[in-house]
């Protein structure tokens, strides 16, 4: 059996030292906790482990922004195409009105 020896001791001095993160986190992100399925997870672990790099969690990220980002083109159009449909029956309503004056 392997037996391990304890390190040295060593006077570090932490007097300069800073606390927080060793990385800095990207601005614009928060650190969050979060419950997924585990078929979820395993998804995106797949895709990453298909292509050979990357990170899961940058892939759920993205796919949740995607998702917003057509969720908004999405409303966008419903709102031209309400607009647009209400039109003809706004200039109808006009012409009457004015035909009857």
């Amino acid at each position: 059996m392997k037996k391990f020896v304890a390190e040295p001791y060593r006077d570090i001095d932490f007097s300069n030292a800073k606390q927080g993160a060793v990385i800095p986190l990207d601005a614009g992100k928060t650190k969050i906790s979060i419950r997924l399925d585990n078929k979820v997870i395993d998804h995106f672990r797949a895709q990453v482990e298909h292509a050979g790099t990357g990170s899961y969690q940058t892939l759920i990220n993205d796919a949740l922004v995607a998702f917003i980002q057509q969720r908004s083109m999405i409303d966008a159009v419903r709102q031209v195409v309400r607009e647009e449909l209400s039109a003809p029956q706004q200039k109808s309503r006009r012409s009457q009105v004015l035909a009857s004056a």
